[in-house]
């Protein structure tokens, strides 16, 4: 790439100038969206896309700057950026003003914060792009940084951590930092919570540094007011429109007093130096010409100033040093399993993008067919799944990472399981690599290229974003990261070596994951454990004896490892038929109906890739009739996929997947991938199902290994558990994971055999075929599927089908139940309201309606202003059956679930104003982002699928519904929203029917002094007239109830002498826990709301007074046969 590659194009009136990249850029040959690279004047890069066809306009901004440029005396300062960066610009000071655009225009917004970048992305209805991405590029060059959002900014980042605390891949992911050599930034914790992101402005104001309006800044002080460039003409902070008796309401207590403004000050000195516009990378994909995007990225994006730094920092130095390699780290995990993880260093792989050494690597260490390192542990009985891929860890150094999750024998031989490692990796090392090894990596990543299907276009922007700081030429932006290049020369085959240079046990690190009482049963006793700083994870670290070592560095002497053949399932054809069609059609037909199945076809008539799709569901009364026959189906289905590892792995490799599972009414066969050897996949997998014949080992493998998936369930976040109950509990004839475990132990291996007899002996087959196969394909294949199955038809009444039990008109239902994991701090509030029938359309589409005009503003307030917790959403909910729905809002928090569901009240109350005042423009806005939502065409050939099978597994066969739902919705008015909303949503309408489930925290939280405590102290300190500045104080801590060892250290650091004697301090201190006694903090978990709560003490009772919604029939006769009008 030279300067000749481009060209200026000059201001043009309110446009700056800017270059474009003049060379075509190399792309997939049936990728017909257009691009082009601009760069703007301030050092900003970015691509357009034109999609005249997209559902959606995004954008991506990915800025080159992440954790590991943390300041150190401030980790998680790059991450508290990202979430205070939001909150409103000059140009659009309301602190909503961009998520509420978004939603009211089909659209949403995230971001996230990596070791090396930050990425900003959006999506949105295309013709409200402009719009999007004015009030998207302001965060970059005018953001507020709001004062009065500072403190809940900074609570919403303790409470994410806080959420991640028990999750076992944060903790070992942050342990696997610390255990960094010393001084290397990728130790860094990304993160952050709320006692690092303040603890320089509370060691500042223990030094005196800090006063009620005065910042540090270096050596000298200044007003806290000039820190905002140009303050916003209002408030860009609404507060709570229902303010709890703890709400903080005002501008000093939002923004976290001296404390909360001195991190708010370094954040701005941080922000002002690293956000430059030189380090940005952009992507927008929308419906306009490529020059009126080029021209709005310009206009918008061209302010962004460029700070004079220099590119994005790269960090050469690899965090293993000679201490941390060969090295056994054993970790304690929070959920119950056994996992070993190896670990080496790697270099960074963008670079060397042509011929990818980590990926070929990746493909030998990984594989899973005959001969494979996977195949020789599986068959010891030792590992249930091995994983290998390179890591990306920070801009400039990389990791080599290889996982196995193991069976309880595996674990008691974990040695020889990572010897076996060692041995694979020898063999490797003293192999030689014929050419067609690279040759056949090289032609599957580009026929994976070629015939890529649509993403999302927020996916897809993201990706580009991503990727655009990638050291690959111009032209070369979206084919680098996914094509590799056969080996030309030695090159290729010498970043292999040199790679494989560094796969040695003494430059690597082994990581063994188990409970604590786990290891030490190996161990034969206790462990030294150290505990991490952040996660508070029980580790040791030792150096492997010389045995091991020498056994390691020997040649490989296990006969069973071998390098893999050929691959046999590289598909031949690809050849697509492509005709011309006036219009998609919008529906599969049913071309076969025999008295054992029904076969639904389309063939692809808009996407012209060589795939296809095929679902095959076996239904069979007997499947889940009972908890026993549920973990029955559940092992078979495993046991197939476990036997088809091997053979099946090519297939995967060369783009056609396959999975089998179970399910309510039997079990699914998924394929999806390329066409051409599809069928024969479809056919071999239908035989494993039908001559199942397990062994014992491999049955107790499953076994372990479903008895870990379910035991661990309850370990998993607050929020899950209250979903999962309140779904459980609105199901018809389903069982819970209590109930299956209580089976898994006595299942013997006949029964299983049995078992898979007694379902495929009578049942019933949908079956859907998609995508590039002829119509005489589809007949043939489900013919063949039949004759292997060779099973009895199903009496029509005798078919199985999901069912929603129906709460009542009038009643209100709580559940309460315990938290199991003792040390989860959050607790969590599902509350569903029942809105009716989705069968009924003008029902469907007035609820849809309603629930996206809540989804914002339950966020807007629960989260954004209340602070209630980090996990808020309210959306529509679909019961069991797709014939019934309502709204659904959850919350996961460390306040009570009484509280939590008097807030969501407070909530809904307000909702009925917000309603009723809405602009008739604001209602219309969200009737065509519905509207556009529901006339989105598919992306791919999965998203079709899935959505034709959506309405055949229901049974209801609707598959025009969401053309008449975007027909239906124009002739919606506002008041059968609000009339809804009225009847069953309102907490006080007398019809609506509602259940919530509380799951309850059992760890103790910290003692806290309520806010009337405080007032009454408060008090005190006015009548002593002691000089304090109280509204500032009362901004320092994260909640109106403050933890009272916080409060005491608090005062104790005010009430010094120089301010009052040490006996008045002593007194007014010690007239606390009279006040405190006085003035009790609430018990939250307790509702005071409504009298008229029904309490389920029996959810099996509880369920058995619901009336269970109808069978599910067809709501249009098609009349597809005998004929089908394909």
């Amino acid at each position: 790439m030279t300067a000749s590659d481009w060209k200026v194009v000059p201001q043009n009136h309110l446009i700056p100038p800017y270059s474009l990249f003049s060379r075509p850029l190399e792309r997939s040959q049936v990728d017909d969206r257009q691009y082009s690279v601009i760069r703007l004047e301030n050092g900003l890069t970015a691509m357009l896309v034109h999609d005249p066809c997209t559902e959606n306009a995004a954008a991506s901004l990915n800025v080159g700057i992440g954790h590991l440029s943390d300041p150190d005396d401030m980790p998680g300062l790059a991450h508290f950026c990202e979430h205070l960066l939001f909150m409103g610009t000059k140009q659009f000071p309301k602190e909503n003003e961009y998520s509420e655009y978004l939603s009211k225009n089909n659209g949403g917004s995230n971001a996230y914060t990596s070791s090396s970048n930050t990425n900003y992305h959006f999506r949105v209805s295309p013709s409200t792009l402009p719009g999007a991405l004015e009030r998207f590029s302001g965060f970059f060059h005018s953001p507020l940084f709001a004062p009065s959002c500072t403190a809940r900014e900074l609570n919403a980042v303790d409470s994410e951590h806080k959420k991640n605390h028990q999750a076992d891949p944060w903790r070992i992911f942050q342990l696997n930092k610390t255990l960094s050599k010393a001084g290397h930034p990728w130790s860094k914790f990304g993160t952050g919570n709320r006692a690092t992101l303040t603890a320089a402005g509370r060691e500042a104001k223990a030094k005196g540094k800090l006063s009620a309006n005065t910042l540090v800044n270096g050596s000298e002080a200044v007003k806290s007011d000039s820190i905002s460039k140009e303050p916003s003409p209002r408030s860009s902070r609404t507060p709570s429109p229902t303010p709890s008796g703890s709400s903080a309401n005002s501008e000093s207590d939002a923004d976290g007093g001296s404390i909360g403004r001195e991190t708010r000050r370094r954040l701005i000195e941080w922000w002002s130096k690293e956000y430059c516009a030189s380090r940005m990378e952009l992507c927008v994909i929308g419906r306009e010409p490529l020059e009126e995007l080029a021209a709005m990225v310009s206009k918008l994006f061209s302010p962004i100033p460029n700070r004079g730094q220099g590119p994005s920092p790269i960090i050469d130095d690899h965090p293993f040093g000679p201490n941390e390699t060969g090295t056994l780290v054993s970790v304690q995990t929070i959920m119950s399993f056994h996992a070993v993880e190896i670990s080496f260093p790697l270099a960074w792989q963008p670079p060397l993008w042509k011929y990818k050494p980590g990926n070929f690597l990746s493909h030998f260490l990984g594989h899973e067919g005959h001969g494979s390192l996977f195949a020789y542990l599986k068959g010891k009985g030792w590992i249930t799944s091995l994983t290998a891929a390179t890591q990306a860890l920070g801009r400039g150094f990389a990791m080599f990472k290889t996982t196995m999750y193991l069976t309880k024998n595996g674990f008691d031989n974990y040695r020889s399981v990572v010897l076996a490692t060692f041995k694979y990796l020898n063999l490797l090392q003293t192999s030689e690599f014929p050419h067609w090894f690279q040759s056949e990596i090289a032609t599957l990543a580009k026929t994976q290229f070629q015939f890529a299907e649509k993403r999302s276009a927020e996916g897809y922007a993201v990706s580009i974003a991503e990727r655009m700081s990638w050291p690959v030429p111009t032209e070369k932006l979206l084919s680098a990261p996914a094509l590799i290049s056969e080996w030309e020369g030695d090159e290729g085959e010498r970043q292999v070596r040199e790679a494989l240079g560094n796969l040695r046990v003494d430059s690597g690190r082994v990581v063994l994951m188990a409970k604590k009482e786990e290891h030490e049963r190996i161990f034969g006793g206790e462990k030294a454990w150290q505990s991490e700083k952040w996660y508070g994870t029980g580790y040791t670290v030792e150096r492997w004896d010389d045995q091991f070592l020498n056994e390691a560095r020997g040649p490989n002497d296990i006969p069973d490892l071998r390098l893999p053949g050929r691959n046999e399932f590289i598909p031949t054809n690809l050849d697509v038929e492509k005709r011309d069609v006036p219009e998609p059609q919008h529906r599969p037909h049913l071309i076969r109906q025999s008295e054992i199945s029904k076969v639904w076809y389309k063939k692809d008539d808009q996407f012209w890739l060589p795939r296809a799709a095929v679902i095959i569901d076996i239904r069979s009364p007997v499947a889940n009739d009972k908890p026993r026959a549920t973990v029955l189906t559940k092992l078979c289905v495993d046991l197939v996929n476990d036997s088809l590892a091997e053979y099946t792995y090519d297939a995967e490799l060369a783009g056609l997947g396959y999975h089998v599972t179970s399910q309510s009414l039997g079990m699914t066969i998924s394929l999806k991938g390329y066409n051409d050897k599809l069928p024969e996949l479809a056919k071999y997998v239908v035989r494993a199902l039908k001559n199942l014949v397990p062994t014992q080992d491999r049955l107790n493998v499953m076994k372990e290994k479903l008895k870990r998936e379910w035991d661990n369930f309850s370990m998993n976040q607050s929020y899950q558990l209250s979903d999962y109950y309140g779904r459980y509990m609105l199901a018809h004839h389903t069982w819970t994971i209590e109930e299956l475990l209580e089976e898994l132990p006595g299942v013997q291996l006949e029964e299983v055999t049995a078992h898979i007899r007694h379902v495929l002996s009578k049942l019933n087959i949908q079956m859907l075929v998609l995508g590039n196969m002829y119509r005489d394909q589809a007949i043939a294949l489900s013919e063949c599927v039949e004759d292997i199955l060779d099973s009895s038809p199903l009496a029509e009444e005798q078919v199985p089908s999901d069912r929603a039990l129906i709460l009542p008109d009038g009643s209100n239902y709580t559940w309460i139940a315990p938290v199991p994991n003792s040390n989860e701090a959050n607790s969590a509030l599902t509350y569903y309201v029942h809105l009716g029938q989705l069968n009924d359309p003008r029902q469907r589409v007035v609820g849809a309606l309603l629930a996206k005009i809540m989804s914002e503003p339950a966020f807007n307030i629960l989260r954004t202003k209340e602070q209630l917790g980090y996990i808020v959403s309210c959306s529509r909910w679909t019961l069991l059956g797709d014939s019934q729905f309502g709204i659904r809002i959850v919350v996961q928090s460390e306040r009570g679930t009484g509280y939590l569901e008097e807030r969501v009240e407070a909530f809904l109350d307000t909702m009925d104003t917000r309603l009723e005042e809405m602009e008739n423009q604001e209602f219309g806005d969200f009737k065509k982002g519905m509207q556009r939502r529901w006339r989105e065409p598919a992306k791919n050939l999965g998203e079709e699928a899935s959505t034709y099978w959506r309405h055949i597994d229901s049974g209801f066969l609707d598959f025009l519904r969401r053309f008449e739902n975007a027909d239906l919705i124009e002739k919606v008015e506002k008041h059968e929203v609000v009339a809804l909303f009225r009847e069953r949503v309102h907490p006080k309408s007398p019809k609506r029917a509602k259940l919530s489930v509380h799951m309850q925290s059992q760890k103790p939280r910290p003692p806290r002094i309520s806010a009337k405590a405080v007032e009454a102290f408060e008090a005190l300190i006015r009548e002593a007239d002691i000089p304090a500045d109280l509204a500032t104080t009362k901004g320092e801590f994260d909640q109106a109830s403050p933890v009272v060892a916080d409060f005491m250290k608090h005062w104790n650091d005010v009430l010094t002498e120089d301010v009052v004697s040490a006996d008045v301090a002593r007194d007014l201190l010690g007239r606390l826990p009279a006040l405190m006694e006085k003035y009790p903090v609430r018990n939250e978990n307790v509702y005071t709301g409504s009298a008229d709560v029904t309490h389920i003490e029996d959810i099996g009772a509880f369920k058995a007074t619901l009336d269970v919604s109808p069978p599910p029939r067809p709501l249009v006769d098609w009349s597809d046969l005998p004929n089908a009008k394909l």
